[in-house]
């Protein structure tokens, strides 16, 4: 997946760091893209003509530093975050969903939800800091579940409705208040199929920037042979595919890909 960036070392650590010409730096908009020249990350000298602010360290890779801006750059070179990661490896891919992330939340916290006064970054750690009343506001994260639902021989397929995301997916849901992921698993399944799901086993999980996730990777076994009742307004299609008409995908930067993977395989 695209956390699993080997040998290089993620440090989130927060500090004030100033921006140097080869530092990488992430620049999106409110619609999932960032800037991206070459197919890769810009460094700062190759976009710095284009910035008025001052930029904000974000995190490190190995020796690679990563800063963001939070003002509105002009520029024709945005690319979807996702669309980038069949170009990239791991490391790219991570810092972008990651950068990302972090970009949209600066981004969307200009302003205290307390007061209303502007916000600006706090010295002590990574938040934003309202100087007025006090609220002190932390990077959102939002818990979601991927569920690999099985029956038999089969695992269920899914494609989202009105998305621009086509590709195969497993069904997936955000986790409410006061629910465990357990719960969300059987909730969005009965939602989203109309069907029970029994023998809930935990596989793995994964940060998810893009949409500001943090995705829990669940598989599940349906109870009993109800059929499906799709919701289209969540779904385009849900079908059951046999394990040996599954194919071959070297795209494994997502939970979701890896999880389809591990089912072709016989590993779940």
């Amino acid at each position: 997946m695209l956390q699993d960036i080997l040998a290089e070392v993620y440090d989130l650590t927060y500090r004030s760091e100033e921006i140097r010409d080869d530092d990488f730096i992430i620049i999106g908009d409110l619609r999932k893209q960032i800037i991206v020249i070459n197919g890769k990350i810009p460094c700062y000298k190759e976009v710095k003509h284009l910035i008025n602010e001052k930029p904000q360290y974000l995190f490190s890779i190995g020796n690679d530093r990563y800063f963001t801006v939070f003002e509105d750059v002009e520029s024709n070179d945005y690319m979807a975050v996702r669309r980038l990661f069949p170009l990239v490896d791991n490391k790219e891919a991570f810092a972008a969903s990651t950068g990302y992330h972090l970009n949209y939340w600066y981004r969307t916290h200009q302003y205290c939800g307390t007061c209303g006064n502007k916000m600006i970054p706090y010295h002590r750690e990574r938040a934003m800091h309202c100087q007025k009343c006090g609220n002190v506001v932390y990077p959102v994260i939002a818990p979601a579940v991927i569920i690999a639902l099985i029956k038999g021989d089969s695992i269920l397929m899914s494609q989202y409705a009105h998305r621009s995301y086509k590709g195969r997916a497993l069904l997936a849901g955000f986790c409410e208040i006061g629910e465990t992921p357990e719960e969300t698993c059987k909730r969005e399944v009965m939602e989203e199929v109309g069907l029970r799901i029994k023998n809930i086993r935990y596989f793995g999980s994964q940060p998810w920037g893009i949409d500001s996730n943090l995705l829990l990777g669940y598989v599940v076994e349906a109870d009993g042979d109800d059929p499906i009742v799709l919701d289209e307004n969540e779904l385009a299609k849900a079908v059951w595919v046999k394990r040996e008409d599954i194919e071959y995908s070297s795209e494994l930067k997502s939970l979701t890909a890896t999880m389809i993977e591990a089912f072709r395989l016989g590993k779940i």
